[in-house]
């Protein structure tokens, strides 16, 4: 694998992440438990697809075929997708969703802090945008975290299963492969495995506000993610967010 397309692997996945989250996200859209939370999380939905917009055009420039933005988002197969499993997993009830938002905030709070040290400024660059973004996101996710785990008897145990249920998907976020070994040896990104004790002091950290526990290790973590794996939920969403696309294909606005 040469660097060009490991940095394009890389911009795809990240790209993947933003967009599948923010359409996860955006199905809270007109059904938020009140109306501030209801546009909070539709500004958080256009925060992520934002990102995902930038990593997506410069992932084919980088790859050098022409594709823009919509061509990466709304024309490629399922299994053509490199997204982290926890991001294409459904809602589930609010609870569930701010624990996701959470749990995969805090990585990429991690992640686009240690892109900003990247030799590639176009990579850089896009991070310090990101960064500012999902600052808030980690902030308003915990708030809410701590405010229902430490709420009423319900409302922790909501919390808890929702813990209990992502909390299996969140070991992909440290695993390394080719493109990530290649691209950290090039300094153009950070190596995810060593990001893995920060994220679970941050975790740690509202976890014990909220008065949840960080589960024990288990013998099952999800993986296949990065190499296209997908669990069944993505080929819905997909069929969904890329419909008007294929069924009127290069429409614009």
């Amino acid at each position: 694998m040469t660097q060009q397309e490991a940095l394009f692997e890389y911009c795809l996945r990240i790209g993947d992440n933003a967009v599948i989250l923010g359409q996860r996200i955006s199905e809270w859209s007109g059904h938020g438990p009140i109306l501030e939370e209801d546009i909070a999380m539709s500004n958080m939905s256009l925060d992520l697809i934002g990102q995902a917009r930038g990593f997506y055009t410069y992932a084919g420039a980088v790859e050098g075929k022409g594709r823009s933005e919509d061509d990466l988002a709304f024309l490629r197969d399922e299994r053509e997708f490199h997204n982290f499993l926890m991001v294409e997993q459904p809602n589930g009830d609010f609870g569930n969703t701010m624990m996701r938002s959470f749990l995969y905030g805090c990585f990429a709070f991690l992640q686009f802090k240690e892109l900003m040290k990247s030799k590639d400024e176009t990579v850089s660059g896009l991070a310090a945008k990101s960064l500012k973004e999902v600052t808030y996101h980690v902030r308003h996710s915990g708030d809410w975290i701590v405010r229902l785990g430490d709420g009423t008897e319900e409302s922790h145990q909501r919390m808890e299963n929702a813990v209990e249920e992502l909390w299996s998907f969140t070991n992909e976020f440290f695993e390394t492969d080719e493109v990530i070994t290649s691209l950290t040896k090039a300094e153009i990104v950070c190596d995810h495995s060593a990001l893995r004790e920060e994220w679970m002091n941050m975790v740690q950290q509202i976890f014990s506000k909220a008065t949840l526990q960080i589960p024990a290790a288990t013998t099952y973590q999800a993986t296949g993610g990065l190499k296209g794996l997908h669990s069944e939920h993505l080929g819905h969403l997909l069929a969904e967010m890329q419909y008007l696309q294929r069924t009127h294909p290069g429409a614009t606005w």
